[in-house]
């Protein structure tokens, strides 16, 4: 009869494609697999999750409905997330802007039979020319809702037309608040998914402020921005052509400012 070392009777109940490796202390074995630090390294951990606020109250105001983006995925949330912060970096640090460009709809179109047309000569022609920015369904547009304060600065820009571009400049007269149209059965922008105590989607109020000196259009916005890209202008960056679907969007000062000049000029 063969006796074996303790050790040797260990392996002998292995099988043979289990290879094993000795620890420091010589008393125990591990599958070496298990015991490499790049094994370990390579083990997923767990994520945190994200997570969203709600507006502060849930005051409904009649207003026309804005053109809007569907809802997206957890990991365009995700994406979102990381572009908020880009955009905080953009404006050196501070808590996104105090400009923005929003965009509606200036032609008629029908969906579910509720007119989407909001034109400036719309709100304009509101109560006290002030309306709430409603119906807006992208998690990112939705957060830069909520990053608006009471007095920022917008620029109106007319889309999903013939000749989109910026038209006027608008304020915000009251900062984010649930956005009724979430919970109207009727209406386009219903959302089943959002509550009444847990509210998704959010909206402001709007002020007209006044109408652009001259029309700013799409292309003219387009040609500075091919520009700047090569020698780094203010429009080098801007949201507008690099997410361009947003219907919120942030400016910088600079960005905001250099628009602002071109109406003192002849269109190029």
């Amino acid at each position: 009869m063969t006796f074996l070392h303790k050790s040797q009777a260990l392996y002998a109940f292995l099988p043979p494609s289990c290879t094993m490796q000795v620890l420091e202390d010589k008393s125990c074995f591990l599958p070496a697999r298990l015991a490499s630090a790049s094994y370990r390294e390579a083990m997923p951990r767990p994520r945190k999750r994200q997570t969203g606020t709600a507006g502060p109250d849930r005051k409904k105001l009649s207003g026309k409905r804005t053109k809007t983006e569907n809802s997206e995925s957890t990991s365009v949330k995700l994406e979102n997330s990381s572009l908020e912060m880009m955009t905080t970096f953009k404006n050196g640090g501070k808590n996104l802007s105090n400009y923005w460009l929003m965009k509606s709809e200036p032609e008629s179109r029908l969906e579910k039979g509720i007119d989407m047309k909001f034109s400036i000569e719309d709100l304009k022609a509101q109560p006290k020319q002030t309306a709430c920015w409603d119906g807006v369904r992208n998690y990112q547009a939705r957060n830069f809702l909520r990053s608006m304060k009471l007095e920022d600065e917008a620029f109106f820009y007319h889309s999903n037309c013939k000749q989109p571009g910026i038209v006027g400049l608008m304020k915000i007269v009251k900062e984010a608040y649930p956005d009724h149209t979430q919970f109207e059965k009727s209406n386009p922008h219903y959302d089943p998914s959002s509550k009444e105590d847990d509210p998704k989607w959010s909206m402001v109020d709007v002020q007209f402020v006044r109408m652009m000196k001259r029309f700013i259009p799409l292309e003219e916005l387009k040609t500075y921005h091919q520009a700047h890209k090569a020698t780094g202008g203010p429009l080098k960056s801007m949201t507008l052509f690099t997410r361009q679907r947003l219907s919120v969007q942030p400016l910088t000062q600079e960005e905001f400012d250099f628009i602002l000049s071109l109406e003192e000029t002849e269109p190029s």
